[in-house]
């Protein structure tokens, strides 16, 4: 069996497509049927664009409902318009609310408002009270089924009553303790529930830390709760501290990629994966960050024709001048990289940034140290020019240690202003290393050399 690196069976890849393209998907029905979800909606990114709508009309019958939550965002409109919002409305009534909400977030107003109108009364209206909740927030990752006993039961109670309930979700791995107005007084797990004498009292079994999520904390720092402490699945409480839904793992696995991808991509100046999107789409989401490039490398080209006359002078300055400016660049860039990971996580607050911010100065000494002794070096014998070879080193010092100090400020203060580090931190970084690299080299070349 040839498979990608996704894991996709490129032999039945090529299958679904001669058969799509035939108009007669008969033959792979089955292979495709017995899929889960997530293989399913793997094959509809890889197919061509024309066959995608074949796709799922032609074969809507044995694909998974939990394939609508495996759906790339950029598939889901043309989605909706293949199945109509009645066929979709049936497919995602099917799926847990968290779910449901993923998809249904990613829809124009119209889509969304269609979709709602043909789900059933009671999915309608827990799918739109989780809407009102921001979209990045706990309120919008929670799923509202979930088990939650009396504190005072005990546990034979609560194992007939699990037995005798089948309207509770098909997975989940806690039970949570509620007082009379269902605010969330313990946990415990299915396991220890199992495992326990029938008469044994719930609140004896339950765990001393309760993690509770409140509905408009941000899903980031849930993520990073659910890290600190290892949890499986929290509670989430509204306002007055009432539980009304639970998040679990597989929810925050999903988040912790979602911020991660996102701030990968904020780097390079890109606000999102367009590797599906339509080439127009790709250009107009690129380009004003090219734009703001050139104009930053206008600014540091206006530098170097400062000193037009001393690069006519020494031709060896304009050699060297560009590595002045890339060692600065990379020295910036890798404690860019540092500070913005460690602000997403949590790791760099307000309490240790100054610790960082010493400690980030003295590698850039360092640096500065070390490549100040081997770039006099190598201009030395690249040129036979001693002066020459002093000035260079010195202005590697310099730079080195000057990208690594504006490497940690750059984002500091960005974050300071209300503006997300990953977005525009590059480009400032990169533009304040080139233009004191060239100034610090080509100032005092013309000062020493001139």
């Amino acid at each position: 069996m040839a498979e990608d690196a996704a894991g996709v069976d490129e032999t039945l890849l090529a299958e679904l497509e001669a058969a799509l393209a035939d108009g007669a998907p008969g033959r792979v029905r089955a292979r495709i049927g017995a899929l889960h979800g997530a293989d399913q909606a793997e094959f509809l990114r890889y197919l061509p664009p024309e066959l995608r709508e074949s796709f799922v009309d032609r074969l809507e019958d044995v694909l998974d409902p939990e394939f609508l939550s495996y759906v790339d965002e950029e598939f889901r409109a043309d989605l909706v318009r293949s199945l109509g919002p009645e066929r979709t409305a049936t497919a995602l009534a099917n799926l847990e609310t968290d779910d449901a909400i993923d998809f249904l977030e990613e829809l124009d107003d119209a889509q969304q408002l269609q979709v709602l109108a043909a789900l059933p009364l009671s999915e309608r209206q827990e799918v739109e009270k989780s809407l009102q909740y921001a979209e990045d927030s706990a309120g919008r990752l929670m799923q509202r089924a979930f088990v939650a006993l009396p504190d005072y039961w005990v546990v034979g109670q609560a194992i007939d009553y699990l037995r005798n309930h089948p309207e509770l979700p098909d997975d989940f791995y806690d039970i949570y303790l509620v007082s009379p107005r269902f605010e969330p007084v313990g946990s415990i797990p299915l396991s220890m529930v199992l495992r326990s004498v029938r008469s044994t009292p719930l609140r004896q079994l339950r765990t001393k830390d309760l993690h509770l999520v409140h509905a408009h904390d941000d899903q980031e720092d849930v993520a990073r709760t659910f890290r600190k402490y290892g949890l499986v699945s929290a509670p989430v409480v509204a306002e007055r501290g009432r539980l009304i839904g639970v998040i679990t793992v597989d929810d925050v696995v999903h988040v912790i990629e979602e911020e991660a991808e996102e701030d990968i991509l904020k780097l390079g100046g890109v606000s999102e994966s367009d590797t599906l999107r339509p080439l127009g789409s790709t250009i107009k989401k690129r380009q004003p960050w090219l734009v703001v490039n050139l104009a930053t490398a206008i600014l540091a080209a206006s530098v170097i024709a400062q000193f037009e006359a001393s690069i006519e002078a020494i031709v060896a300055l304009a050699v060297l001048m560009p590595i002045v400016a890339s060692m600065g660049g990379n020295c910036g860039s890798q404690t860019l990289t540092i500070m913005v990971r460690g602000l997403a996580t949590g790791e760099i607050t307000a309490a240790n940034a100054g610790r960082v911010l010493r400690k980030e100065l003295v590698v850039g000494v360092a640096h500065g140290t070390t490549f100040l002794v081997l770039g006099a070096i190598v201009s030395l014998v690249w040129f036979g020019y001693p002066e020459l070879a002093l000035v260079f080193g010195l202005a590697l010092f310099v730079t080195l240690a000057f990208s690594a100090l504006v490497g940690v400020l750059i984002p500091l203060a960005l974050q300071r202003l209300k503006i997300d580090p990953a977005v525009a931190s590059a480009v400032f970084v990169t533009t304040v290393t080139d233009v004191f690299g060239f100034f610090t080299f080509l100032g005092v070349a013309t000062l020493v050399l001139l």
